[in-house]
């Protein structure tokens, strides 16, 4: 489906005479009465009460408050009545609260936890090396959330992902839940980030090594073609080396079936038997990011460069004077561009026809020579 378009209402990508810049038309101002069926997920703890009530403030002042859509909060621990009441109140829309237990919060049978330890303490100098809870956290968001029994009852055809302590600087005058589903968008972001590679040292080949067994069983799950894939935001046509780029996932939305899909079931049960949550750090930003790569068509995936968007020390910041009166960031402080760990300039390249887009499916590609 073409993508709804008005010449009156567009923004650009990059700085002026950047050469990868693109020019990209934004929908219409929304319908405020045709909704999708859709939400955001949330997971957090009861002591991040204050910092989710900030991150909800901003979702409904910049967007929801004219929308009205619910909110699904889930915590590995009982949520209080405070918590429930009071994000109650934050929320023009319903809000849900779902406990995860241990079946999808804990080890599994096959992962021995003294090897966990010790690989906890091996990666203690990287980014959440040490931590136990973030490698539940990355299990669960990369194969359970979905599968939360309260999410599969809301039966959302897409979700947005919201985090605790996040920010929002632009003002929304549509539906981006209803742009994705009018133009068949599967998945979308706004940052895309370099991995720390001392983090999955060996997932890139566990990942070719799926693509390899699924490609010898003939079960097809990576058989489109190579030039419609973004396969040069994770990979090189020569080498084939991982680019460790990822879309950062604590600003999500897609499709809730894209992960319920056979190909992703597969993959990430496939991945969750070697063991790479626990004995390295495996996240789930580049393992819902290498399967998007491989699975969806470039066209089914969507850059909300007009959401004004900052986690932790990095934020986008829209650089359209046409967004100027609607975002109230510093473009100069924008990730996109001056920072050597982003990656929007490979995904921007990874959009246009290349000379090396042969003629053969992304599984061929990447299947491991015998």
């Amino acid at each position: 489906m073409n993508e709804m378009m008005n010449d009156n209402r567009y923004w650009t990508t990059g700085p002026r005479l950047n050469p990868e810049q693109m020019t990209v038309h934004l929908p219409s101002p929304g319908n405020h009465t045709t909704r999708v069926k859709a939400g955001f997920v949330v997971l957090v703890r009861n002591s991040e009460l204050n910092e989710m009530i900030q991150s909800m403030n901003d979702v409904e002042h910049r967007f929801n408050k004219n929308f009205n859509y619910p909110w699904l909060f889930l915590n590995e621990e009982p949520f209080t009545e405070e918590f429930k009441e009071r994000t109650t109140i934050a929320t023009s829309g319903k809000t849900y609260y779902g406990f995860v237990d241990e079946s999808m919060w804990s080890y599994p049978t096959w992962i021995n936890q003294t090897q966990a330890a010790e690989a906890r303490e091996i990666m203690k100098g990287l980014p959440y090396g040490s931590s136990e809870s973030y490698r539940h956290m990355c299990r669960f968001q990369s194969g359970f959330f979905w599968r939360h029994p309260l999410f599969l009852e809301l039966n959302w055809e897409y979700y947005w992902r919201v985090e605790p302590s996040v920010r929002y600087y632009c003002d929304l005058d549509y539906d981006p839940f209803l742009y994705m589903k009018e133009n068949n968008k599967k998945y979308a972001f706004t940052i895309s980030f370099v991995e720390n590679s001392g983090t999955v040292p060996s997932l890139w080949h566990t990942v070719r090594n799926f693509v390899t067994a699924t490609m010898k069983s003939k079960q097809n799950y990576f058989d489109r073609p190579l030039k419609d894939t973004i396969y040069r935001f994770i990979t090189d046509y020569v080498a084939k080396d991982y680019t460790q780029c990822h879309f950062w996932t604590n600003f999500e939305i897609a499709r809730s079936d894209l992960w319920r899909s056979d190909a992703y079931q597969s993959f990430f049960t496939y991945l969750d038997m070697t063991g790479g949550f626990f004995y390295e750090r495996w996240g789930d930003a580049p393992i819902h990011s290498l399967f998007a790569a491989m699975y969806l068509h470039k066209d089914e995936f969507h850059y909300f460069h007009d959401i004004g968007y900052k986690h932790s020390f990095y934020q986008h910041c829209p650089e359209s004077e046409t967004l100027h009166d609607q975002c109230y960031c510093d473009p100069g402080k924008t990730l996109d561009y001056g920072d050597p760990m982003s990656c929007l300039s490979r995904y921007m390249n990874a959009l246009m026809p290349d000379e090396h887009d042969k003629d053969i499916t992304i599984g061929e590609f990447l299947q491991l020579p015998e």
